[in-house]
């Protein structure tokens, strides 16, 4: 769809809200009221054609007699899609009623006559709510709503619409165009009406291209003829999905083969899903179902949590691809499990055997990575999976942490292949910036053991208008520039490549023997015993043999001859921290203790590092060994960062000389003027 056609298409849907709602609705359900009719008119547009025959067969007695799926079949037939109505309306015949009250049962009776996956459809967007909300109110809008979706001024079926003379007249609104027009109107409502939720948010198209081509072109000439699954644990409307699906085949005419896709995803938010299973039944796609491992059905496509509501349990895939929401908590989560604690969680996909991929409750991103690692195919061709991050799954996590643990998994195990860093603004409701990940269980043989960082983020193209945060897109020349430094897999100032053990370290834990002097005078109103143990402590002090040295507490304290626990009460009251002190015999000073980072790449290990980082300073340091943890964590800071150069002292002395000779007379000027 042209720019000029999109704007136009996207106002009218707007002014939909102030023509109709205003003053009615609190403008919270605006999105929620708009939405679903754009929705349900997509579909009512594609039965239109055969409305009539779906009538008479359904009328008829033959027809009645059948069990329920026979009919549910014969029907599909007659539509050509995975849906269809047995009401005597459509939008168009129910705008023509201008009695409100029957408007408001035909209405109800056109709902109520939609095929069961279209019922969830509507259930999920509350539409019977709002169809006897529309209709009470004085007077009733649900008239106006109606003449406004079926204007004949804009189309939202999927088919273009020809003029008298076969000349397209206004385009077809594809699943995609569809998901960047959900994603547009609720951030305009959020943002007009100060609306604090955070909305739904979409992939834009030229994203979503970037990441298919991604996954698809670099193994393309590896791909056998048949079929390929491809899997988003955070669907969304589906564009990703839908988008995908479009190049394989577009791949497959243009290399002469046979693909055949199958599409799986699951959405947590109702009214993103219910669109989603929309536009995926205008495609075909959403009736699909297929037999897990235990011989039950599933649907490709479920409704719920992906991370503790699991629509695909123990299912694996040919292709991920996924653009999981980021910095949201997931404490919601724990409830659906029934825990308070997320270190109860027993999900196999974010534990193993060796240890826990589950990060921070405030970012979920991670555990969608992790759960597409899980669905990893052990075959010949193996798994490929393309995500987006923010950049804190780069470093996030301490080690032995979740994140650090998942990043370790996946370099530990050679399935990192990538990681491109995207420019910033490239999403309509955020400017942050954003990197792709690129993992595989099937490394090219020159790729084994490496990892290739590439820096993405001056590779775009400006737009002509903003759209939200929006303010640049990465082109068809653009995605080509991009995938070619991956294709090259060649050192340059965009590409660098390392060995799997640059990003990993040793966490230890260095330590410095605790050393103590014992205090000669005492004011025993300030120590905090007891007077039993006061007056047994302060006699064995007393007791303590001349000469016994007070800087070697091992030595003092055999001296005091009092038991262990009574001990331990009196020491602190007794004894203050001396570096010149002698050290006491297997303890620590937690005041001294320190963690470092020794890079696994470090020349001699941790033996070295202490020899030439730690000792020369602090002699005395010794590494706690029980204490030593492996991480993992990336810097594109660290690898990309081009410093500014400063400027030469000359062209700084040429500017004051210049600023000397522009100010020369000024104040004599401002003297003569005070007099």
């Amino acid at each position: 769809m042209e720019q000029q056609q999109y704007s136009k298409l996207f106002s009218f849907l707007w002014n939909i809200a102030n023509d109709v709602l205003v003053q009615a609705f609190d403008p919270s359900d605006y999105k929620k009221i708009t939405l679903p009719f754009i929705v349900l008119r997509r579909l009512d547009l594609l039965l239109e054609d055969t409305k009539e025959q779906v009538m008479n067969l359904s009328q008829s007695e033959g027809f009645k007699m059948l069990p329920e799926e026979s009919q549910e079949q014969q029907l599909y037939l007659i539509t050509r899609h995975p849906f269809f109505n047995t009401s005597g309306f459509t939008m168009s015949k129910l705008r023509a009623e201008t009695d409100s009250t029957r408007l408001h049962q035909n209405f109800l009776a056109y709902l109520d006559g939609f095929s069961r996956h279209v019922q969830d459809i509507i259930t999920k967007f509350d539409m019977r709510h709002f169809t006897e909300r529309l209709s009470s109110l004085n007077p009733p809008r649900l008239g106006a709503m109606l003449n406004k979706i079926t204007d004949e001024q804009i189309n939202l079926g999927i088919n273009p619409v020809l003029d008298d003379d076969g000349n397209e007249k206004l385009p077809g609104l594809d699943n995609h165009t569809m998901g960047t027009l959900f994603e547009e109107l609720i951030r305009k409502f959020n943002e007009t009406y100060s609306i604090t939720d955070a909305g739904l948010h979409y992939t834009p198209r030229d994203y979503v291209a970037m990441l298919t081509e991604l996954a698809i072109l670099p193994v393309v000439d590896k791909l056998k003829n048949g079929s390929y699954e491809i899997y988003d644990g955070a669907c969304g409307t589906g564009g990703i999905l839908s988008l995908a699906q479009e190049r394989f085949e577009q791949i497959a005419t243009e290399k002469g083969r046979r693909f055949k896709t199958y599409l799986y995803g699951q959405e947590l938010m109702p009214e993103t899903f219910a669109t989603c299973e929309a536009d995926l039944m205008l495609s075909g796609s959403s009736t699909n179902f297929y037999y897990n491992q235990n011989g039950v059905s599933r649907s490709r496509f479920a409704f719920g949590s992906t991370i503790s509501q699991d629509g695909h349990p123990g299912k694996q895939f040919d292709f991920c691809i996924s653009n999981p929401p980021f910095g949201t908590p997931w404490k919601n989560d724990l409830d659906n499990w029934g825990i308070s604690n997320k270190k109860d969680i027993i999900d196999s996909r974010f534990n193993n055997e060796e240890r826990s991929f589950i990060p921070d409750i405030g970012d979920p991103q991670m555990l969608f990575l992790a759960n597409n690692v899980s669905r990893m195919k052990n075959n010949e061709q193996g798994t490929r999976i393309v995500e987006i991050h923010n950049g804190s799954s780069l470093f996030t996590g301490n080690a032995g942490g979740g994140e650090s643990n998942l990043r370790r998994y996946i370099i530990e195990n050679d399935m990192l292949e990538a990681i491109i860093a995207m420019p910033l603004n490239m999403f309509y409701n955020t400017g942050i910036g954003t990197f792709i990940w690129i993992v595989t269980n099937r490394k090219e043989e020159r790729r084994r053991g490496k990892v290739q960082l590439i820096d993405a983020t001056n590779i775009s193209t400006p737009l002509r208008k903003n759209l939200g945060n929006k303010n640049c897109e990465v082109t068809e020349d653009d995605r080509r520039a991009i995938l070619q430094l991956l294709r090259n897999f060649e050192e340059t100032e965009q590409s660098k490549i390392f060995d799997n053990r640059e990003f990993g370290y040793w966490q230890i834990t260095v330590q410095r023997p605790l050393r103590l002097r014992a205090l000669s005078d005492i004011d025993w109103s300030e120590v905090g015993l007891k007077d039993a143990e006061k007056a047994e402590c302060q006699a064995a002090m007393e007791s303590v043999p001349a000469g016994t040295p007070l800087d070697d507490w091992d030595k003092y304290e055999k001296k005091l001859k009092l038991k262990k626990t009574l001990t331990k009460k009196l020491r602190p009251y007794i004894t203050v921290t001396d570096p010149d002190a002698q050290p006491v015999a297997g303890e620590a000073d937690p005041k001294l203790k320190d963690t470092e980072q020794v890079p696994l790449l470090y020349d001699g290990g941790i033996d070295a590092f202490m020899q030439n980082e730690v000792l020369p300073y602090a002699p005395d340091a010794y590494v706690d060994q029980n204490a030593t943890v492996i991480g993992y964590e990336l810097s594109f800071t660290k690898y990309f960062y081009k410093p500014v150069e400063l400027r030469s002292i000359a062209d700084i002395k040429a500017d004051i000389r210049e600023i000397e000779a522009n100010t020369d007379g000024l104040l004599e000027e401002i003297l003569e003027g005070l007099e």
